[in-house]
């Protein structure tokens, strides 16, 4: 029997039925058959450019393994997706930056002939049943190869320097100086986004809105999800939620989504680490706290954040506005017009969602407070 008729019978036996069974029929097949391995290889790296062709990108794939299978999965699909990316057409830094980010897929041992290719099936039947998503790419700067701001120059002092000040307030044990320090990457950010919006203006080819996915972790993927939706409204960015696969898309203009990428890694880390502190601070006085609490906590800190994020990118911005000898109301309106046309496209029909588990008191109290222990005034302009 040729090698391919038996990756050609285990998958018909193993990827369109998903009893155990013929998972484990399949997978006797191709262990009997050593000379199947680079044919069934070859068939996981057509799996991944399916995917691409599907709206899937590097991160969305080791996103979804990481979530729904185990560690050696990973590491298959990490070894997959390293093995396809030199047949694959240019598609941008981000995509370039992905393919970075992708784990090393050689740490583990190979385990025996029948559970490598159990673990093969398995890995296939969740790549074959992955559903389109809506494109990222507009067939413009990340599709054909014309040159992008990102690619263009080296990251800004101002990105430089927001980065150093969140990588501070996430350092700190202090709350106090954690929201000073987030509230002036924010000012920061505000200022970084007029001046790119400027330079776009006057630029011969002005940019248009990109999109990017940021996966929401469980648990408390509600709260987290409101968290970025916060961050991305404060710097003239839309994101929907995509509950059933753990991520939200984020659409913006380039300067914009580098911002929300940071501001909400950052947030969320000293979220969680101010949570860790109020839940002991429960806990000594003789309060057990629950999931409850975690989610009411998580989702008030996400109210009050995003009320400060926009207040402090307001004033920066009516600050910047008010110095320039350009009226910046027409290019920023613009701008926004541009980022909900794209969104729209993307997403025609979008609906609510309500907030659910944030019944507890306590925790949205704590929350609140955690997000509010600085008052975010106006501060001298940053430079």
């Amino acid at each position: 029997m040729s090698t391919s008729r038996t990756v050609d019978r285990a998958f018909e036996t193993a990827l369109y039925d998903t009893a155990d069974h013929a998972l484990d029929t399949a997978a006797s097949l191709l262990a009997a058959d050593p000379g199947a391995d680079a044919e069934l290889a070859r068939r996981g790296e057509e799996f991944v450019a399916t995917a691409w062709r599907r709206g899937w990108q590097p991160a969305d794939l080791v996103r979804i393994v990481r979530r729904e299978l185990d560690n050696v999965h990973l590491r298959l699909i990490a070894r997959l997706i390293r093995a396809q990316a030199p047949h694959d057409r240019p598609r941008g830094p981000r995509w370039a930056a992905q393919l970075d980010a992708v784990p090393e897929g050689s740490a583990a041992p190979r385990a025996d002939r029948f559970s490598h290719a159990t673990a093969v099936l398995e890995l296939y039947r969740l790549l074959l049943r992955l559903p389109t998503l809506e494109p990222l790419e507009t067939g413009g700067a990340e599709g054909n190869g014309r040159r992008t701001p990102r690619e263009a120059r080296p990251e800004s002092r101002a990105l430089a320097r927001i980065r150093a000040l969140l990588a501070k307030a996430e350092a700190t044990g202090y709350p106090e100086e954690a929201e000073a320090l987030s509230a002036k990457a924010q000012e920061l950010m505000a200022r970084h986004s007029v001046d790119e919006a400027l330079l776009s203006a006057h630029a011969p080819a002005p940019d248009t809105p990109g999109a990017c996915r940021i996966g929401i972790e469980a648990p408390y993927e509600q709260a987290k999800a409101v968290l970025l939706d916060a961050v991305a409204d404060a710097n003239h960015c839309r994101a929907v939620w995509n509950e059933a696969l753990g991520f939200s898309t984020v659409v913006g203009f380039e300067s914009d989504l580098e911002a929300v990428e940071l501001l909400h890694t950052s947030l969320l880390v000293q979220a969680e680490a101010a949570m860790t502190k109020a839940e002991a601070v429960q806990r000594a006085g003789g309060r057990k706290r629950t999931k409850t609490f975690r989610q009411s906590f998580l989702a008030a800190y996400a109210h009050r954040a995003g009320a400060r994020l926009r207040a402090a990118a307001e004033a920066a911005t009516a600050e910047a506005g008010g110095a320039g000898d350009v009226d910046l109301l027409p290019v920023l309106a613009s701008r926004e017009v541009a980022v909900t046309d794209r969104l729209e496209r993307m997403f025609p029909e979008t609906t609510t969602t309500r907030l659910r588990g944030v019944g507890d008191a306590a925790g949205w109290t704590e929350g609140t407070r955690a997000a509010d222990d600085a008052e975010v005034g106006r501060r001298r302009p940053l430079r």
